[in-house]
């Protein structure tokens, strides 16, 4: 994240200090005016997921009695992965652009079960992990806000939603997630005109609008025993922090 924040304050400096500068020769001073360009994009992606834990459960165990647990679960850090994809832009007006950007993302997230009501010999609570490794094809549309350009610079912001499909296989794990999500998405970058082609690193915030648990996958699970974590979760929104830098 720091090496990410670093990045986003020497952008905007670059910018900032361009608009104090005078006139100079612009690079590619026309591709702006095209009707529709394509491009490729790289980049890195941080991943994470926000869960809702359901507090007290009732467990049956194998010989029939039951009791009360607490089990809480929590992905502890952002993971991060890759990103690859192909760009569509078509041009709507001088400012405003409309974006199709097909990517994959690889990646995981890292989750982390406590045991509330079970302890070791140290009076810590009982722990299970899992790392749940995630491949998605999105499917962003995103409205382009620009500025206007000032030498060979143009900020801009963006917004848009991102249908995306998981592509990972089903697993005997604690936690699975659904095969489609969609994703709120907003973010900022800029343009950066280089003479032989326009160089575009942004930074964007990904956020899903629905729940993204397979809340059918706690009959599917064969040990029994992970059931109860698998039932400790009633919901989890998965989010992603995007840096890709545009060719075009």
């Amino acid at each position: 994240m720091r090496k990410i924040l670093t990045i986003i304050l020497a952008v905007c400096a670059l910018t900032t200090n361009s608009y104090g500068q005078t006139r100079k020769i612009q690079n590619k001073p026309y591709i702006d005016l095209r009707p529709m360009h394509f491009g490729i994009l790289v980049g890195m992606n941080l991943q994470d997921i926000e869960f809702d834990n359901l507090g007290p459960q009732t467990v049956t165990l194998e010989d029939g009695t039951s009791h009360e647990e607490v089990i809480v679960c929590d992905a502890d850090r952002w993971n991060s992965g890759f990103s690859v994809g192909v760009l569509a832009d078509l041009r709507l007006s001088q400012h405003l652009n409309l974006r199709f950007s097909p990517t994959m993302h690889f990646g995981a997230k890292h989750l982390t079960f406590r045991n509330l009501t079970e302890t070791d010999p140290e009076g810590r609570p009982i722990e299970a992990r899992q790392d749940m490794k995630n491949t998605y094809i999105s499917l962003p549309f995103d409205l382009k806000f620009s500025a206007e350009r000032w030498n060979n610079y143009r900020p801009y912001m963006m917004a848009g939603v991102n249908p995306t499909l998981n592509l990972t296989s089903k697993s005997q794990e604690y936690i699975q997630l659904k095969k489609a999500d969609l994703f709120l998405e907003v973010g900022l970058g800029c343009d950066f005109y280089l003479p032989f082609f326009k160089l575009i690193p942004e930074l964007k915030f990904c956020y899903s609008l629905r729940d993204a648990l397979d809340h059918d996958h706690a009959s599917e699970l064969q040990d029994v025993n992970m059931r109860k974590y698998t039932n400790a979760v009633t919901r989890g929104a998965s989010k992603m922090i995007v840096l890709t830098f545009y060719f075009e």
